[in-house]
């Protein structure tokens, strides 16, 4: 590959120092390598469905899982998780096209469009306003002389408001009569509304942008200060260096920038996995920093928050309680049959074709290390068109069949099979888990242990002008969290409604 010693030590300027981030040339190797195999396509067996990977809560037990959540609710058990580091440019992609003059689809022409004619209802219309009179600027006049890209200026560039370098989670999205909210305030609010505990504590750890820090640190200090009854412990973390990769050209040869220098681009939310261990949290929500109510709609995804956790609870207290018997005394083949029984009917995991034929201490054996694993219940949503990934039933390298997020883009499309599987799915992930990161010892599990290396995926970029291939680990939901046991519920659409253009702040969703 041509990469000297030297030339790795003096990768900067927003590259990794290879030698001092503790990333061998072995390893960048290796990464070269992948990029010329690439990786294997997910073996799909078939879509999850209700009843069939997907269970869905009855109104009956709604009771007994809320009551389970309140007491470990209560004893400070819960920590929220949200991945907050991603820039908001794709949410203005449509508006970024039109201001430097691309050719734009019709789609997004109509989008543009859209956005123009409605701008003065969005949360951010004031600030804009304000910050275009500073300049001396009328945008009345502007929309009357349909001059768009002044306005797009002012709201997308550091001569205005420069939204579209911003973090996502800072952009204005709901109007309340006492001003506007973020993403950063709504988790706040839903979090201080589920997970506070019996001393008034409320444990949230956003990922953040180092760049974009002290602004989300001063600007949630803001938040948290309007929810005096609610203690709240905000932690952060940022993406490690170390898990960026290296991109290629089209001939999976290193690529160099315009100045010769090793290109290192981030690997996606895979990477995160590193910071959710690091955390040390014990039952942990996970969600999307762009999926967030207004406070009129929030009742649905605060009882299903609580359902989803509760359920947890009484999961892990059974797998405990099942180690618990195979570790602490000499078991009966009743017993070890019991056990199997509710991996297989209650945590979707099958047994060896031959298990009844094994002995009594191999099955302990096997199902020991079966159970003793991290746990994931994980929001459904029925599928209406979203793009992203959903339940399916899985054929993994150990012969077995288990439930996983897949992504469409780890599937062979080209199989018509496997498409066909893709086609039927009924439901949808919308990134809505609670995680049991404990052992029933209490000690944290190392999350590194339970990944699917092979589940990792290529795509196509560009740099400086120039096509590029990168990498990205394994999604941190998908093949991160690959051998957890995993079980899948169905929750109401009505919890979901992300915003990944800003057109979507137009929905009703979205507007009070």
């Amino acid at each position: 590959m041509m990469v000297t010693e030297n030339e790795l030590r003096e990768i900067e300027n927003g590259f990794i120092d290879i030698i001092d981030d503790g990333i061998s040339a072995s390893a960048l190797a290796e990464q070269i390598e992948r990029f010329k195999t690439g990786f294997p396509a997910t073996s799909l067996e078939r879509a999850c469905t209700l009843n069939d990977g997907i269970y869905s809560i009855q109104s009956d037990e709604k009771d007994e899982l809320l009551g389970h959540f309140e007491e470990a609710a209560d004893g400070g058990r819960f920590t929220k998780f949200v991945p907050a580091s991603g820039a908001a440019t794709r949410m203005f992609k449509h508006l970024l096209a039109r201001l430097n003059g691309e050719e734009l689809s019709e789609k997004d022409t109509e989008m543009v469009q859209t956005f123009m004619d409605l701008l003065p209802v969005m949360p951010f219309y004031g600030d804009l306003q304000e910050v275009m009179n500073k300049a001396g600027v009328s945008i009345d006049e502007a929309y009357a002389s349909n001059d768009y890209n002044l306005i797009l200026k002012y709201l997308l560039t550091e001569q205005g408001l420069n939204y579209a370098s911003k973090p996502k989670g800072l952009i204005p999205f709901h109007s309340y009569e006492n001003g506007y909210r973020t993403p950063f305030e709504e988790h706040v609010a839903e979090a201080a509304a589920h997970i506070k505990d019996r001393m008034g504590r409320a444990r949230l750890h956003f990922t953040v942008s180092p760049a974009h820090e002290q602004e989300i640190r001063e600007h949630i200090e803001e938040a948290v200060a309007k929810y005096p009854e609610c203690r709240f412990e905000v932690t952060f973390s940022k993406q490690s260096r170390k898990t960026d990769t290296v991109a290629v050209d089209m001939d999976n040869e290193v690529f160099r920038t315009d100045d010769g220098k090793i290109l290192f681009r981030p690997a996606g939310h895979g990477a995160l996995l590193d910071n959710l261990h690091k955390l040390r949290g014990d039952l942990v929500y996970l969600k999307n920093i762009d999926n967030v109510m207004p406070d009129r709609l929030k009742g649905a995804t605060i009882e299903y928050k609580k359902l989803l956790g509760g359920l947890l609870v009484r999961i892990q207290a059974q797998i405990f309680e099942c180690l618990n018997m195979l570790e602490n005394h000499h078991c009966s083949e009743f017993e070890v049959a019991a056990v199997a029984i509710f991996a297989v009917s209650h945590l979707s995991m099958q047994m060896p074709a031959n298990f009844a034929q094994m002995s009594l201490e191999d099955k302990v054996d096997m199902l020991r290390v079966r159970l003793s694993k991290p746990v994931r219940v994980c929001g459904m949503v029925k599928n209406e068109g979203e793009p992203g990934g959903g339940p399916f039933w899985v054929n993994g390298p150990d012969g077995f069949v288990t439930p996983q997020i897949v992504e469409k883009s780890q599937v062979d499309m080209d199989d018509s099979v496997q498409a066909g599987i893709v086609r039927k799915a009924t439901h949808f992930n919308p990134v809505d888990l609670v995680c049991g990161m404990r052992n029933h010892r209490g000690e944290w599990y190392a999350l590194k242990n339970f990944t699917d290396p092979e589940t990792g995926f290529i795509s196509s970029k560009s740099k400086d002008g120039r096509k590029l291939k990168a990498m990205e680990l394994p999604g941190l939901w998908n093949g991160s969290m690959a051998d957890w046991i995993t079980i899948f519920v169905e929750v109401p659409l009505s919890t979901f409604s992300p915003v990944k253009t800003v057109n979507d702040l137009l929905k009703e969703d979205h507007r009070n």
